[in-house]
């Protein structure tokens, strides 16, 4: 068992380069099962999550070779089969891309339900009902999703909610239909453009992706690309909370500074100083934080991804905040971590009310999905003491060399291996 060990209260300066978008990445690399010839996908993430994606099309029959550190060659012409490999595509939520990935290359996709972190009921009803306007049928067996169709027909839909998976899906399985999709309240973020732009520059028609009304216009073929996927919005905004949980001095490259507005009004809102460059943001703090409220909500609005490291921010601010999650059910875990640190939290189901405190203490956390671990991680590196931080198999699902990029920046963070306590036997 793997563990961090860091030790508070050093600020962070210096300069870090966010990696690519992991939400982006997870659709656009199932997406090159559409194409007739071999897509190169520069500025992929180097985590677990695109590696078990990469892992899935592997076993499926595709071949992908690695460029460096960050770029990956997808040949999916010899793809065998459309059944999923359980094992894998249980491990991450982004499976589900592979339905509307594989409807549109075989007219069939078998894949396991959608797994990742642990947010309660993940429904994907939306998904579902988009399939069955383009023409699919579809059925639940043993944990399973099996979806077929004898040809994709373009269709109007609408989404009785904002969903950025059954956008996207539904996305990819419509560039292979014949006639003209149109998606009525289809999800803004930005992940959805990159999608877009990636299908395009295969010779994909879809427009209007950005906006609630997106038009795919069906094509027969789509061939190889050169394509770079986005910089990881919530990555740079972790890393943005870090540097104010320090009332530190950091540059962060590599991003798209409109992709973080709603971030960097929330942390001017808290006294944070945020300057914004081509493709770069530079984040100080000096004083203590301010009170402020969050509400999140389907891009452009305050990301839910980013809403525990806010958190973990709003827990030493002057005043009492209040966070409304709109958005994710069960997405207040994290709660009962940061209180063994010290914060003071209540939690009212969708709200959770946060009296700042003086300073928060180091303590034994558990990371218990993806965001939880990244707000343990800012509450960490402001915390007196040393924080010991468990299953961080969860942080390195989303974020890439993690303890190399705060080292960098100056925190003083160690990934330690501790043996599993050994199970006595029954005699």
């Amino acid at each position: 068992m793997d563990k961090f060990l860091i030790a508070g209260e050093n600020r962070l300066t210096g300069e870090v380069s966010i990696s690519g978008a992991k939400n982006a990445a997870l659709a656009i690399i199932p997406a090159a099962i559409l194409s007739d010839g071999v897509c190169r996908i520069e500025n992929v993430p180097n985590i677990t999550d695109v590696s078990c994606m990469i892992h899935i099309l592997q076993d499926m029959g595709a071949k992908v070779r690695s460029i460096g550190r960050s770029a990956i060659e997808v040949d999916a012409s010899a793809l065998s089969t459309c059944v999923a490999p359980y094992a894998l595509a249980r491990q991450i939520r982004g499976s589900y891309y592979l339905l509307g990935a594989l409807l549109g290359r075989f007219h069939h996709a078998v894949v396991t339900m959608p797994g990742g972190c642990n947010f309660g009921v993940r429904p994907i009803d939306q998904h579902l009902k988009g399939f069955s306007a383009l023409g699919a049928t579809y059925s639940l067996d043993g944990g399973m999703v099996d979806v077929s169709v004898d040809e994709l027909t373009g269709a109007n839909i609408y989404f009785d909610g904002v969903s950025v998976g059954a956008t996207m899906n539904i996305v990819l399985a419509a560039v292979k239909a014949k006639g003209t999709t149109v998606i009525e309240n289809a999800a803004k973020e930005p992940h959805v453009v990159d999608l877009a732009n990636f299908l395009n520059s295969m010779g994909a028609d879809v427009r209007g992706a950005g906006t609630d009304v997106i038009k795919i216009y069906g094509c027969d073929h789509l061939h190889g690309t050169t394509y770079s996927i986005i910089p990881d919005q919530i990555e740079a905004g972790t890393y943005m909370a870090a540097a104010a949980a320090t009332s530190g001095d950091v540059l962060i490259k590599n991003v798209i500074p409109k992709h973080l507005e709603s971030i960097s009004a929330k942390l001017e809102e808290m006294g944070v100083t945020v300057e914004e460059f081509d493709d770069a943001v530079r984040v100080t703090r000096s004083g203590r934080l301010n009170k402020c409220n969050i509400k999140t909500l389907p891009h452009p609005g305050f990301p839910t991804d980013m809403q525990p490291q806010i958190a973990a921010l709003l827990a030493t601010a002057n005043g009492t905040s209040i966070i409304n999650e709109t958005v994710m059910d069960n997405r207040f875990r994290y709660v009962e971590e940061l209180k063994r640190m010290g914060a003071q939290i209540s939690v009212d189901g969708r709200l959770a009310v946060i009296e700042g405190v003086d300073h928060l203490n180091a303590a034994p956390v558990k990371a218990t999905d993806l965001r939880a671990g990244a707000a343990l991680l800012v509450a960490a590196l402001s915390a007196r003491g040393t924080t010991q931080i468990e299953d961080i198999e969860h942080i390195e699902r989303g974020y890439e060399d993690v303890t190399e990029k705060l080292r960098a920046l100056g925190a003083d963070i160690r990934r330690v291996h501790v043996p599993e306590p050994a199970v006595p036997c029954a005699i």
